[in-house]
């Protein structure tokens, strides 16, 4: 009998505790009115977002409305645009073949910033390829965590590995979304977190850093992060929906 790599996760102080706390504040945020006539606006919404916070965590700060305008041209904006809006249609492919999702993720990141051989492309590292692969392995069925500590895994190994040249946590971030689209807890792309991630920044690269350590410790400093992260989130869900039912 195979033991699972990160079930000793949910062992950790006070983390099944958040887990469930936050799966129950999306699960009344999902309650929403504004998502029975105005579902696609909210998404929408919620991807725009999610991608000016992504860029903005890469260091290049931009208002939301100018964004919303079109007049931002600058490429890691641009670049997490077109992740946020790639990861419904990628859904299917991450569970299948999550190199090859990484892949694109990093062309639609990366584009106009990096060399375009480099595109796609890991960092020719044999460290990197080998924990590349073992991250494939638990995004492919190699774990029966919760799909909210599996994308915080994704994140914190992505965000520690930086396997790609350029905005690299543009692309760590579009992969921990996408882990939640593609297991069906967030199909349809209505949860902010990297807002929650934006809103908690300090909180966030220390939290990252802890990760990395590999420490018990570390680990579950970054999942407590993660967790108050999707907290936010499922709260921006919820103030999504009151701006767009009083605009309506």
């Amino acid at each position: 009998m195979t033991t699972d790599p990160l079930a000793p996760l949910l062992a950790l102080a006070d983390i099944t505790a958040a887990v469930e706390r936050v799966r129950e504040r999306f699960d009344q945020a999902l309650g929403h009115r504004a998502l029975r006539r105005h579902g696609g606006q909210v998404a929408a919404e919620v991807s725009l977002r999610s991608a000016v916070a992504s860029a903005a965590l890469e260091g290049v700060v931009h208002e939301r409305e100018e964004v919303r305008a079109g007049t931002v041209t600058d490429p890691v904006l641009q670049g997490a645009l077109r992740v946020a809006g790639s990861l419904p249609g990628l859904s299917e492919l991450w569970p299948k073949a999550p190199r090859q999702a990484l892949a694109k993720l990093h062309v639609l990141a990366a584009r106009d910033i990096v060399p375009e051989a480099e595109l796609g492309r890991p960092v020719p590292d044999p460290v990197v390829a080998t924990r590349l692969d073992g991250l494939a392995g638990l995004v492919a069925g190699g774990t029966k965590v919760s799909p909210l500590v599996l994308a915080a895994v994704v994140h914190g190994e992505l965000l520690n590995l930086r396997p790609f040249a350029g905005p690299s946590g543009v692309v760590a971030r579009g992969a921990a979304r996408l882990v939640l689209l593609a297991s069906g807890f967030d199909p349809r792309g209505l949860l902010a977190v990297d807002v929650g991630h934006r809103e908690r920044e300090p909180e966030y690269v220390g939290s990252a850093g802890a990760f990395a350590t590999g420490t018990p410790d570390g680990l579950r400093s970054w999942l407590r992060h993660y967790m108050a992260a999707v907290e936010v989130g499922a709260g921006q869900l919820t103030a999504i929906g009151d701006e767009i039912l009083a605009a309506a």
